[in-house]
């Protein structure tokens, strides 16, 4: 590290790394420059950067003692960047030196940097930031959405509108690559129909992880092409199709001009799938081979993980669009349109079948998977028409269930009371039981008072946001005081937060009014809900949801005891994870893959209460949360939703608040505390990022090179040892 660079120099260096993000201690320093700033900025530290004076930096570096704490953190980022001494290093180093390409249509590695939608982008970006930890050589390929996703505001009649921003690139982590001579940028460009779409590449840097994003927005190109790469999940097909062109077929001219051909290609759910045909015309024309031998190098190479059951999460393509934006590709792979076609239907010979991005990652591909061990089965059987119907287990995708990067998501407090017990080295220990089994060393008294003061941030935040909206709403001054008293941290807390997609159901809590309105404001032992979630513009049955919950959060028998946060981010689901009880999950079976919003609220101290679906269904023990009804499910989908929410209150009356509010005379629920201990110990490993991406690395990648077998229908979660 250079001695002689100022503080305001050296934070500069760390803000433009994300691995920042989950270093607490990197945060604080941010946070205790000027915490006015730091939120009014929305965490973003080259924000942060550009508004805080230099002078303020420097003085208050050497008044509140930062700086010897700014130059711990940059030497640590250095001496991460250097180090060999990760897991994956020893392993790889008997191979040469190869990357994993790791394609995804969303990446969410923090709340500043707006390229994600929901748990697809989140988990992408905690695999690059896991990979990163573990030294796996993975190298990200995504968009650069130069609008984002959207920001949500809420009417006064609780309906949700979209707010396109543009982003200022100035103002994110992001550097364009250079041509070699370091001159230029670098472009790419693909055919799109009769004309060539140039793209520009940007860099940004997720700890030892490169993440390279495409983006269309350049003078050379139309106003119409430009826009390409405006927003995330444009509904309209000729925009889905020439996006998923560009992260496909781009991404991988991408790796040939930068000089980083992998040796495997991971699809991150099947938006990507074009990339698989972009490999095989390079490998076609490089060594001078036939179709299906290029077809079997790259098949043998590639791995793609599908994520969803419910049909609309699977594109799906006119024949017609297909081959008037890839006739270029079918060409050059010396195919006949049928054939061609064909690499997308189930039925090849059926004319009148839409191309389907899944079914092309699956056909050609050697190695998929579901995200749990149950959404393996649901998908075995989903796709079975693919291979003549053959049994289930016959079928060869398998499992690998989902994960979260814990020290990501895990409260800067929880980090250190493990850290108090279990010591400085318990993140990278905590897959050995013995450093688990701490956990039951830890006081009940300190626990519930850790918790206690993340449920309180969590509330102030919740008020916060509703002033802000009320403010928007001009609402009178009464209902800002009123606002102010909002929620009690003594209550019991409950949280839902994720997409407002149909299948989530999150209104089926509110099935039954009189019996709800009598759990949450019972005398002795209140309960209150804490809302947030964003319904894709296109989805009104979302949006309908979302109303719905605003109005019952306004009613006067609700008041005070149901809460919506708007314009739901990173930011707002860290905050919700970190401080709510209970974390709530109520889809309709089988349709939630994995999930892994609850996996979050584990190493922060809350319960999950959910249906048995997804992670759940092999989490739950009976004695580490709590389950909806008994795991079965009715092919009336309305009747289930009875059966379910009447099951959601039973388990609510019966349980869970009783559990809660069964205090000693010291004031502590120790049995629910007892539960909140064997949470951790029993899935907090096993439900890691650090343990899903191992897996990977040992059942997916490494076999995808030569270096080892691997039989998916063998594969059984590693909990005890990576």
């Amino acid at each position: 590290m250079n001695e002689e660079q100022t503080h305001l120099e050296r934070l500069e260096r760390l803000s433009r790394n994300l691995w920042w993000t989950w270093h607490p201690e990197a945060v604080a320093i941010f946070r205790d420059l000027n915490p006015q700033l730091w939120r009014e900025v929305n965490h973003n530290p080259v924000v942060f950067l550009q508004r805080i004076q230099p002078g303020e930096v420097e003085r208050k570096a050497h008044d509140m003692a930062l700086g010897v704490r700014i130059s711990e953190v940059v030497r640590r980022l250095q001496a991460y960047l250097d180090s060999e001494d990760a897991w994956a290093f020893s392993r790889a180093s008997r191979l040469r030196v190869w990357p994993v390409a790791y394609f995804s249509a969303e990446f969410g590695l923090h709340e500043s940097i707006p390229s994600y939608a929901g748990g697809l982008g989140l988990l992408a970006g905690d695999h690059l930031k896991s990979a990163s930890d573990l030294g796996i050589p993975v190298v990200g390929i995504g968009l650069l959405y130069t609008e984002g996703y959207f920001h949500q505001t809420v009417r006064p009649d609780g309906w949700q509108e979209e707010v396109y921003q543009p982003i200022d690139m100035a103002a994110l982590p992001l550097d364009p690559v250079m041509t070699a001579d370091g001159k230029e940028r670098l472009l790419v460009d693909i055919p799109l129909e009769a004309r060539a779409l140039k793209l520009q590449i940007w860099r940004a840097m997720v700890g030892r992880v490169s993440l390279y994003l495409l983006d269309s927005n350049l003078e050379q190109n139309s106003e119409d092409d430009r826009q390409l790469t405006g927003r995330l999940y444009d509904a309209d097909p000729l925009t889905r199709i020439r996006q998923e062109l560009i992260l496909g077929v781009g991404g991988m001219r991408v790796l040939a001009a930068i000089n980083k051909m992998p040796d495997v290609v991971h699809l991150n759910e099947g938006h990507s799938a074009f990339a698989l045909l972009e490999w095989m015309r390079l490998h076609m024309n490089w060594e001078g081979v036939p179709f299906e031998k290029a077809r079997d190098h790259v098949g043998r190479r590639a791995i793609f993980t599908t994520h969803t059951p419910v049909a609309a999460g699977h594109d799906r393509f006119a024949p017609k669009t297909v081959l008037d934006h890839l006739g270029f590709m079918r060409g050059e792979l010396g195919l006949s349109e049928e054939e061609f076609l064909g690499l997308g239907r189930i039925n090849p010979d059926d004319a009148k079948e839409t191309f389907c991005m899944t079914v092309l990652a699956l056909q050609v591909a050697h190695r998929a998977n579901g995200v749990s061990a149950l959404h393996g089965r649901v998908s075995r059987n989903m796709w079975r028409p693919l291979w003549n119907m053959r049994s289930e287990q016959e079928v060869p995708i398998g499992h690998i269930t989902n994960g979260v990067h814990v020290s990501g998501w895990l409260a800067p407090q929880m980090y250190h009371l493990y850290e108090r017990h279990l010591g400085t080295g318990w993140l990278e220990d905590f897959h050995k039981l013995s450093t688990r089994e701490e956990i039951a060393r830890i006081s009940d008294e300190e626990l519930w008072e850790t918790h206690q003061e993340l449920k309180k941030n969590l509330l102030y935040f919740v008020r916060r946001r509703l002033k802000a909206q009320a403010q928007r709403w001009k609402a009178p001054a009464r209902r800002m005081t009123e606002i102010g008293r909002l929620f009690d941290a003594q209550a019991l807390t409950i949280g839902f937060a994720r997409r407002f997609a149909e299948y989530k159901r999150a209104t089926l809590i509110f099935s039954d009014l009189d019996r709800l309105g009598r759990i949450l404001s019972h005398a002795d032992r209140p309960v209150q809900l804490i809302f947030a979630g964003k319904s894709h513009p296109a989805n009104e049955a979302g949006k309908k949801s979302i109303q719905q919950i605003v109005e019952h959060s306004l009613q006067e028998r609700f008041r005070g005891r149901i809460a919506f946060v708007e314009d739901y981010d990173i930011s707002v689901g860290r905050h919700l994870v970190q401080g709510v009880d209970l974390w709530l999950n109520n889809p309709v079976k089988p349709l939630e893959a994995s999930g892994t919003s609850g996996q979050k609220v584990i190493m922060n101290g809350g319960l999950n209460l959910s249906v048995l679906d997804g992670w759940w269904t092999e989490a739950y023990d009976g004695h580490n949360g709590f389950a909806i009804g008994y795991g079965g499910y009715h092919p009336d989908a309305e009747e289930q939703s009875r059966r379910d929410a009447r099951a959601l209150y039973e388990t609510l009356e019966q349980k869970v608040i009783p559990l809660f509010y069964d205090r000693g005379e010291e004031g502590l629920p120790r049995k629910w505390l007892k539960m909140v201990k064997w949470a951790i110990v029993s899935l907090g490993w096993r439900f890691s990022a650090r343990r899903m991406v191992a897996d990977y690395f040992r059942e997916s990648y490494l076999p995808a090179t030569g270096a080892m077998p691997c039989d998916f229908r063998e594969y059984k979660p590693h909990q005890d040892a990576l």
